[in-house]
């Protein structure tokens, strides 16, 4: 008698809040295998793996790291490897996102940006590249459509991202045929948290320039995904913008 088929397994970083807790729900929903990587969240990480696992028992667990840190990252993949007998899948979801106007960055600021949405995506892909050649695997990158066309006021944030996604790019041609390579780059989804990143006049500018005349929802980012880890075989080294049409009026 043959025995089931694995499934699955998906490592997501920064899963444990937002828009990453509804990436790691929805591959989860599809039959995946989910590694459910915080920084700082811990309750929230555990609370979504305890979810995960009422579900289907055994199929999450929740892995800390700080990803600024490189000695940390194989450690993360070694984890989760050791965990789940396997890894098929990296969303590259984990970001620092704040002002940083031209006079006002730091080093400080440099190291958590471009650590958070450049450096720690290139580590991670590297340290799960032999795994997900073994299993014809690939990466999903989060980056952004300010990584084409910048946002005023967030010049750091907004080159780390142009570098995810010229690494997207980079990495689909490095890593195949075995491991395809794509990003998800979204539009206004889930304004920051804090009011004063984007007040409430910006954010109706903002709307206001986006053909669909309304924020998505971090399931829209899920859904795009899932699409490009699950249903794109023949899909690599593109960047699908999820916007509401924004970038067409940038």
């Amino acid at each position: 008698m043959e025995s089931p088929p694995q499934p699955q397994v998906v490592l997501v970083t920064g899963a444990a809040r937002r828009v990453g807790a509804e990436i790691a729900r929805c591959l989860h929903a599809v039959g995946a295998a989910v590694a459910v990587h915080f920084r700082g969240s811990r309750a929230e990480a555990l609370a979504l793996a305890a979810t995960l696992n009422a579900f289907r028992p055994g199929s999450a667990e929740a892995f800390q790291a700080d990803l600024r840190d490189t000695s940390a990252i194989e450690g993360l993949v070694g984890a989760v490897v050791a965990r789940f007998g396997n890894l098929d899948v990296l969303v590259n979801n984990a970001s620092s996102f704040y002002r940083t106007p031209v006079g006002t960055i730091g080093e400080a600021a440099w190291d958590d940006l471009v650590g958070s949405n450049f450096k720690a995506p290139l580590f991670l892909a590297q340290a799960a590249a032999p795994h997900l050649r073994r299993r014809r695997g690939c990466i999903v990158n989060i980056t952004d459509v300010h990584a084409e066309r910048p946002l005023k006021g967030y010049p750091l944030y907004s080159a780390a991202k142009a570098g995810l996604l010229g690494l997207t790019r980079a990495l689909a041609q490095e890593l195949a045929p075995e491991v395809r390579v794509n990003a998800v780059a979204p539009g206004p989804i889930a304004w920051p948290e804090n009011d004063t990143d984007f007040p409430p006049e910006e954010r109706a500018a903002i709307l206001a320039h986006t053909p669909l005349g309304r924020t998505g929802t971090p399931a829209d980012i899920a859904g795009a995904v899932r699409f490009l880890a699950f249903e794109a075989p023949y899909v690599t080294g593109q960047v699908l913008n999820v916007d509401g049409g924004r970038t067409t009026r940038l």
